[in-house]
């Protein structure tokens, strides 16, 4: 009997193998025969799954941006308020080698999406998807009084998931091995934040 292919699990393989290449190479250096070569594959295997490293990337920005998602589920289920923010957030942060890994994927995708709509597209509706999360948590640690601050929700919103983004980029221009940019910290430290009273006059 001829072996059934999974495909699926074929893609994925290869999108593993394109973080790879891309974390220890950079992106210029993911071709198409280094990325077969790191999964195991024929060089011309690679073209009935993605005909282009473009197409590649951008089912890879998918795959990373789902697989956060996933996490992000898993652990905010059965929370809600500031516990349900803070579990968000450190799932999107790259703490560790994966998901620094991860960033390594979104930041060339980012930087195609400058230049193509489509891509662009993607984006937008990927982050519009995070802002309504974090204004919802935000809205129900309002609502619970566990958010004070005269700052609202929008500006908050918008402020937090810069920070996150922004620490993607910094995490991807560490040195290899190196994992630690105090992000726990500063993510505590903009939680306290909510909680402030204006000063008195």
């Amino acid at each position: 009997m001829p072996k059934i292919v999974d495909h699926d699990e074929r893609r994925l393989e290869l999108v593993d193998a394109t973080w790879r290449i891309i974390a220890r190479m950079g992106i210029e250096s993911a071709t198409m025969r280094e990325i077969a070569t790191e999964a195991g594959f024929a060089n011309g295997a690679l073209k009935p799954y993605f005909p282009t490293k473009d197409t590649l990337l951008t089912f890879a920005f998918g795959h990373v941006f789902n697989r956060t998602n996933k996490r992000i589920a898993e652990v905010t289920a059965g929370l809600s308020g500031l516990a349900a923010l803070r579990a968000f957030c450190i799932e999107v942060l790259p703490l560790d080698e994966e998901r620094i890994n991860e960033a390594r994927i979104v930041i060339p995708f980012w930087q195609k999406a400058i230049n193509d709509p489509g891509k662009a597209q993607i984006h937008r509706e990927s982050m519009q998807q995070w802002l309504d999360t974090v204004r919802r948590h935000l809205a129900e640690a309002r609502a619970g009084g566990e958010v004070s601050t005269a700052v609202d929700d929008e500006s908050l919103a918008g402020q937090l998931l810069n920070m996150l983004l922004g620490a993607q980029i910094a995490a991807a221009l560490l040195p290899e091995g190196q994992t630690e940019l105090g992000l726990n910290g500063q993510l505590e430290g903009f939680l306290a934040l909510l909680t402030s009273q204006p000063a008195d006059r």
